[in-house]
């Protein structure tokens, strides 16, 4: 198999290496690589400092969540928001694949030795090697090995689904320098990430993958070298994980008070009434709690008063991320900023938080509030203006002074100068009202559609339709059943749709698929506003290959910037903790790290 993109044949680079001493690495192995700075931890570091190393193994902990399952192949387009949780999974944790490297979630970007034992580097980080542990096994008892590495990137790069089959597009040459060490030497358009990001791709068997059928859908249980085995499968309903006794990583420093439970259970559930009442008569053990009117009033009931149900609140230190009403402007109605500008002023957060809130949440502003990386409140610095030098209308004059702010109504549910300023926009972009109606130059009336999955968005989307309608504006809702939502996400088939965009303290490659130019065709990507802008590709351009801390903020503030000032959605808001309700037998460590609770660190205390 060969992948087009590489200038040398995959072939050709293997025999070389065999040969040619100038392929073999010259750097120094080293256990840990980041971002940004040094890595946090030396190399004889003995676990992480938020896992409680000596946490009992055994029992068993269900999660419950909405939706449903049809595969178990998380890597292709086919299934790519119906494979089963917990297979590869941020919040559970990834228990059936493994990645080369495992993230710490006490520092913004850095990777810790797992399947590979070492890496190799240099400063310019134009290659990245990967030494592999030679204890590292598959649940079936094969070895870990450079072929599997090279099948990995081979197969999705062919058969994948973004960002899996463009992990190999920057990727010169990838070399298996001997069985147990692959290097991947990069193009000169590379950025300063993608090392990081080879290292973070799961790897799977190739003894035990069928490439024919891999872009298919399947609920065959997987073969992969991570800590649990697929048990009961119930497609649709649940599923199970069982914990793999001769785990070859278990007593690896990264993954030391990780994987604590026999048994891990994956419940799902038509709707969230039905999850939470789930939850309430213990058929699963942790809820995480989204809602601060829920977790204020929901929570009356007698597990809790009896301390059998505990309310665990988390304060991370990560920036507020993005939750918003997004404007598709694949649609001819949405391509002008300023339309897009006049509705998101028209959005009545005020209103919306006191009557359905109480006023529990804080208007998000920026995609990287509360922290050094937003523009809110920060008129843009030298770095920042020569960044934006060459988009001289990419970024509004407020936003780029600082002052930017929402409109703050009155909070009585129609303010008229607001609606006034709206309306004025609108006329600025050819709109006018007919007959008490908005139309355009030829008559239309503005009319579009928000797609909703579930009562709570539901909610939202009727507020925001009231206002509206005041306008002579027309806003349908229409709610859909979540594999319509999912299947209609994946297609771009809608015209405005609720979505989160989560951000950390180190943005990277994620922000490509969810806004860069290359990411508003493919289906798939996360580039649900159908964004395809200069200033935008640039801007992720100059975070991506920022070598000091200094100008990867100054980037990440002017890509702020940029976003903010296309407004690509109305943004709603945020809560500054994470709620967290569970039954008493589940524990979980004290330390909280930066990017708060983590499932994976947690244990059944009927084990102890």
């Amino acid at each position: 198999m060969q992948v087009a993109q590489f200038r040398m044949p995959l072939c050709l680079a293997i025999a070389l290496a065999a040969v040619d001493p100038t392929l073999a690495a010259a750097s120094e192995p080293v256990h840990a690589i980041a971002m940004h700075g040094k890595p946090a931890l030396g190399p004889d570091f003995d676990h992480f400092p938020y896992v409680n190393p000596d946490a009992p193994k055994g029992g068993s902990i269900a999660y419950g969540v909405v939706g449903t399952f049809d595969s178990l192949n998380p890597f292709i387009l086919q299934s790519m928001r119906t494979t089963a949780r917990g297979v590869i999974d941020q919040e559970y944790g990834n228990l059936v694949f493994e990645s080369l490297m495992h993230r710490s979630r006490d520092e913004p970007f850095t990777l810790y030795g797992l399947l590979a034992e070492t890496v190799e580097w240099d400063d310019q980080r134009s290659y990245i090697q990967f030494n592999i542990n030679p204890n590292a096994r598959f649940s079936d008892g094969e070895p870990v090995t450079a072929d599997d590495v090279v099948f990995t990137f081979e197969l999705l790069a062919e058969k994948g689904r973004p960002p899996y089959s463009n992990r190999l597009d920057l990727v010169e040459t990838m070399e298996k320098v001997d069985a147990d060490s692959v290097r991947f030497t990069f193009t000169e358009d590379a950025n300063r990430e993608l090392p990081l990001l080879i290292a973070s791709v799961p790897i799977l068997p190739e003894h035990a993958t069928d490439a024919e059928t891999f872009d298919r859908s399947s609920l065959k249980p997987p073969i992969g070298s991570g800590p649990y085995v697929v048990g009961e499968i119930r497609p649709g309903e649940r599923i199970t994980y069982e914990r793999d006794p001769d785990y070859w990583a278990k007593d690896l420093p990264v993954k030391r008070g990780h994987d604590n439970f026999d048994e891990i259970t994956v419940e799902y559930f038509l709707s969230a009434s039905s999850q939470f009442e789930a939850f309430k008569k213990g058929l699963f053990d942790v809820f995480p709690e989204g809602s601060p009117t829920a977790w204020a009033r929901s929570y009356d009931f007698p597990a809790v008063h009896q301390g059998d149900v505990i309310k665990d609140e988390f304060r991370p230190e990560l920036p507020s991320g993005m939750l918003g009403f997004v404007f598709n402007t694949r649609r001819d109605v949405f391509e002008d900023r300023q339309v897009r500008r006049a509705l998101t002023m028209l959005f009545d957060f005020e209103w919306a938080n006191r009557t359905l809130f109480n006023e529990a949440y804080t208007r998000t502003q920026s995609y990287w509030q509360g922290s050094v990386l937003s523009s809110l409140d920060r008129p843009a610095g030298e770095k920042e203006h020569a960044l934006l030098a060459p988009y001289p209308d990419a970024v509004l004059p407020d936003i780029m002074d600082g002052t930017y702010r929402l409109p703050h109504t009155s909070g009585a549910g129609r303010d008229r100068k607001i609606q006034r300023e709206a309306f004025d926009i609108l006329r600025e972009a050819g709109y006018r009202i007919e007959g008490g109606r908005m139309v355009d130059e030829n008559g239309r009336q503005l009319t579009f559609e928000i797609m909703t999955q579930n009562e709570g968005q539901e909610k939202l989307a009727l507020a925001y339709q009231r206002t509206l309608a005041s306008l002579g504006i027309v806003m349908r809702i229409r709610t859909v059943d979540d594999a319509q939502y999912q299947q209609r996400s994946l297609a771009y088939d809608y015209d405005v749709i609720m979505k989160s965009y989560p951000s950390s303290l180190s943005p990277g490659a994620e922000q490509i698929w969810r806004w860069h130019s290359r990411a508003r065709d493919p289906q798939g990507t996360f580039n649900f506003a159908g964004a395809a802008d200069p200033a935008i590709d640039a801007m992720i351009d100059a975070m991506l290959n920022a070598r000091s801390e200094d100008d990867f903020q100054a980037a990440v503030r002017a890509f702020d910037r940029v976003l903010l000032s296309g407004y690509y959605l109305i943004p709603l808001y945020h809560v500054e903790e994470q709620w967290v309700a569970r039954w008493k037998h589940i524990q979980r460590p004290e330390e909280t790290p930066i990017y708060g609770y983590t499932l994976s660190t947690w244990w059944d205390a009927r084990a102890e």
